[in-house]
């Protein structure tokens, strides 16, 4: 906007956050992740994300969401990371897309020397979505 100054990253229009990553509170977690609260800075309570960053040698703890119900969705931003899916291990570098039921488990693994970052966005189905024909 002309003659506006902006002195953070963040910009709040009605129910609409903007935040760049740098700005979300973080968090340690087990086997070398730190958690970047990404749905809590923003405020979303419609479905749940954050960011993980995994250090070298570094994985997700495994583990299902059977008890929860949720469809996860793990999207691997930066580095080189493994999927493994019910023990089946794939290569999943930055780029990576992987839709995982319930009931399977995972765990998202860094066996490079530099660090990977995902998103991981979980979802209950059948909440309303609906996709658009072209989709």
């Amino acid at each position: 906007m002309a003659g506006s100054q902006y002195t953070t990253k963040e910009v709040v229009v009605s129910d609409t956050a903007v935040k760049h990553r740098d700005d979300f509170e973080t968090m340690a977690g087990s086997g070398g992740c730190t958690w970047m609260l990404a749905r809590k800075a923003l405020g979303t309570t419609e479905f749940g994300f954050n960011l993980v960053e995994i250090q070298p040698d570094g994985a997700l703890p495994e583990h299902d969401e059977e008890g929860s119900g949720q469809v996860e969705l793990y999207v691997v931003l930066e580095g080189d990371a493994v999927i493994s899916i019910d023990g089946a291990e794939r290569p999943a570098p930055a780029g990576t897309f992987a839709s995982i039921d319930p009931a399977d488990r995972r765990t998202l693994l860094n066996r490079s020397t530099a660090p990977v970052t995902a998103l991981l966005i979980g979802v209950l189905p059948g909440e309303g979505y609906e996709p658009p024909s072209w989709a």
